[in-house]
């Protein structure tokens, strides 16, 4: 076996590792990203993998260890580093950071949008509470730069100019952040708990109330109803699993909105797995449907998620 056929052998098993963490860690994602056209589900299956180790640096395999703080922190800031040296061009020997490095250069994601992630993994190290500003930049870096990341894979080889690509872009913000707040909101009680962490700006984790709960989802349904609105501007390879995944999301915000906000600090909601199976099902029959029709059913479900939060 000469150089360059070790290299694809070994490309090939970077990323074969990298699709079994989303297998293993995601219901949610999985079922979504078995809608994507197979170049691009390799590539987010990349791109999650990323962010889940370094989610468990912070928070779980590697925090969890009983590693000192200091440990923690130079475990981060090692993956940061091997992951921007990887997507400059050099190998990795971790098999993660490789998979993702392969993604980053095939579809242009750079360190501009690698930096402001790891920025955020480690604010989670050294802050326990948000002002509205940090709670931003929070959120930027650890969803929306995400949401940008899986965009640039959906575009690979299509010409797109600015003005749509930023549309593209913002809406995927829109969706990355509506992800992170409901996943706030539903893990409140063990954020604060277990991490010591109160990410909501202003909020009192002991005095959490109804009426902060529905101010909070009015902002996520604002994050949720944008993101739809160019959903069906996606290429046809990635719509079906973005409406998929918006989908579930929505169903999970639903669920939140209806449970009394005293009651989120004691039980974890959730959707059900026939319950995803469904919403995952919807989604790749409404895609099947006209743009103009897509679009109605958009903007029908919006109005509805707005019904059910006022």
């Amino acid at each position: 076996m000469d150089q360059q056929d070790q290299a694809r052998l070994y490309a090939s098993v970077a990323q074969e590792a990298a699709a079994v963490v989303i297998r293993r860690y995601s219901t949610s994602f999985l079922l979504a990203t078995r809608l994507l056209e197979k170049p691009v589900r390799r590539h987010v299956e990349n791109i999650y993998a990323l962010v889940r180790i370094a989610d468990e640096c912070v928070d779980g395999a590697c925090a969890g260890s009983g590693s000192a703080p200091e440990a923690v922190r130079a475990c981060l800031v090692k993956l940061e580093e091997d992951t921007i040296d990887a997507v400059q061009g050099c190998y990795s020997s971790n098999l993660v950071v490789h998979a993702f490095a392969l993604t980053a250069r095939a579809v242009g994601i750079g360190p501009e949008l690698v930096r402001p992630f790891f920025a955020s993994m480690r604010a989670d190290l050294a802050r326990s509470e948000h002002t509205r500003e940090s709670f931003d930049e929070y959120v930027y870096g650890s969803a929306e730069v995400v949401g940008m990341m899986c965009v640039r894979a959906f575009l690979q080889g299509r010409m797109v100019n600015p003005g749509h690509l930023s549309r593209l872009e913002d809406g995927a913000r829109r969706l990355g952040a509506a992800f992170q707040k409901i996943n706030f909101l539903r893990d409140l009680a063990d954020d604060f708990q277990d991490l010591g962490r109160s990410y909501f700006p202003g909020i009192s984790v002991e005095e959490f109330s109804d009426t902060q709960k529905d101010a909070l989802l009015a902002e996520i349904t604002d994050d949720l109803a944008a993101a739809q609105a160019v959903i069906a501007e996606l290429p046809a390879g990635s719509r079906t699993a973005v409406a998929a995944v918006h989908a579930l999301f929505a169903e999970l915000a639903r669920r939140l909105g209806a449970a009394p906000a005293r009651e989120l600090l004691h039980r974890r909601v959730r959707v059900p797995d026939a319950v995803k199976l469904r919403l995952v099902a919807a989604a790749w029959y409404g895609q099947r449907t006209t743009p103009r029709q897509l679009r109605l059913r958009q903007l029908a479900a919006a109005a509805a998620l707005h019904r059910g939060r006022a």
